[in-house]
């Protein structure tokens, strides 16, 4: 497309690498990506960073991409994975993905191999094709953003792997011992274009990925609407999932829903899909996870699609079906 900016294949790559990420070694990453050039005739750099340094590091790689030409490459998990796309979707770099996380929503919704080997060959076949993006107080997210009980089953689950490692086995533990607490409701304020409304719900979930909604059987349509065919996430809405206040017992009903995908049909569930929403809770500042990562930010929050689209190398064949896991 004509928007989306020029690549020149005689310039590097640059690779942003999480060393802490997933469960191979920085050898075996390293040795994945150079054969995957030397194979392509390509040239590429790679750039091992810790978490704590990814944002300035890829800031710096992302100009460099631009200047270039060129594109930035994360190597990661949805933590990384988010770190690159802030960077790259702020300077109007392309990007590309070689995904190591857990569930990899954003890599399979695109048709991106999850296994790394895979990625980083197509990778260097693929263009520059404009995604929709979504953000939180201009926080770019590209799988959800959230608050209430999701932020904490997120912090929980990271406590559970730092004891017992990474696998979805580990998650899904976590996340039933999170759910099954008693858990505190908030009261929030929805503006959406003017109608507001109070509500009171244990967590605020927000989707931009086809894939993880319709996995617990949540379909969205036009803009406020039920259960439709969820394409309209990728025309300009994104999703919002609320849970009315509920027992710790229908909690694991709603757990046992989500495992069958019929999530969608329980009548504690509401969901709707949006283009703007600005929610206030009573509190002036609030936990909220975006695509993995938690933090604190100031209230309101503003939940939105970006105007602007990221510019996502897509393999050529790619056309924006899940791949199988």
């Amino acid at each position: 497309m004509s928007n989306c900016p020029a690549l020149n294949p005689a310039s590097p790559l640059i690779f942003i690498v999480n060393a802490a990420s997933g469960r191979t070694g920085a050898d075996a990453k390293r040795a994945v990506i150079e054969q995957a050039l030397q194979d392509a005739g390509r040239r590429g750099e790679l750039r091992f960073t810790r978490p704590a340094d990814l944002p300035r590091v890829a800031r710096a790689a992302a100009a460099q991409a631009l200047a270039t030409h060129s594109a930035v490459v994360a190597v990661g998990g949805d933590g990384t994975i988010n770190a690159v796309a802030q960077a790259a979707h702020a300077a109007g770099c392309a990007m590309g993905v070689v995904p190591l996380g857990t569930f990899n929503y954003f890599a399979r919704t695109h048709g991106i191999p999850t296994d790394p080997a895979s990625a980083a060959r197509q990778l260097l076949q693929a263009q520059p094709v404009p995604v929709q993006v979504g953000t939180v107080n201009n926080h770019v997210f590209l799988v959800n953003a959230s608050l209430g009980l999701y932020p904490v089953l997120l912090e929980d689950r990271e406590t559970f792997k730092a004891r017992f490692g990474r696998s979805r086995w580990i998650a899904l533990g976590a996340a039933c011992m999170t759910l099954l607490r008693v858990h505190r409701q908030l009261r929030l304020r929805i503006d959406q274009g003017g109608v507001v409304r109070e509500v009171r719900t244990p967590t605020l979930f927000v989707g931009n990925n086809r894939l993880q909604l319709e996995q617990v059987g949540l379909q969205l349509g036009e803009e406020g609407a039920g259960a439709q065919p969820p394409r309209a996430l990728d025309a300009g809405s994104i999703a919002a999932v609320m849970l009315k206040p509920i027992s710790t017992w229908a909690m694991a009903g709603l757990m046992l829903r989500g495992a069958l995908g019929t999530l969608g049909e329980a009548d504690t569930v509401e969901s709707f899909a949006f283009s703007r929403m600005v929610v206030k809770p009573r509190l002036r500042k609030i936990k909220v996870a975006y695509d993995g990562e938690v933090t604190r930010m100031r209230t309101p929050l503003e939940f939105r699609v970006a105007p602007q689209p990221l510019y996502l190398l897509k393999p050529a064949d790619a056309d924006g079906a899940a791949n199988p896991v």
